[in-house]
């Protein structure tokens, strides 16, 4: 029932409510590639000055 629901992972703004079901089948192409970009980077310097400013 989500196949159909999510065609492209990209770019659903009509299917809010298959988001979910989205991001799982897509997980394995959009969320593999796009998490480990800016997790890497962020991570670094933004997590560092967060703990230390609380």
């Amino acid at each position: 029932p989500c196949n159909p629901c999510c065609q492209p992972c990209g770019p659903t703004p009509l299917a809010n409510s298959c988001n979910e079901c989205c991001v799982r089948q897509c997980q394995s192409s959009t969320v593999v590639i796009e998490p480990p970009v800016v997790v890497v980077t962020m991570p670094g310097p933004i997590l560092s000055s967060f703990p230390q400013n609380t």
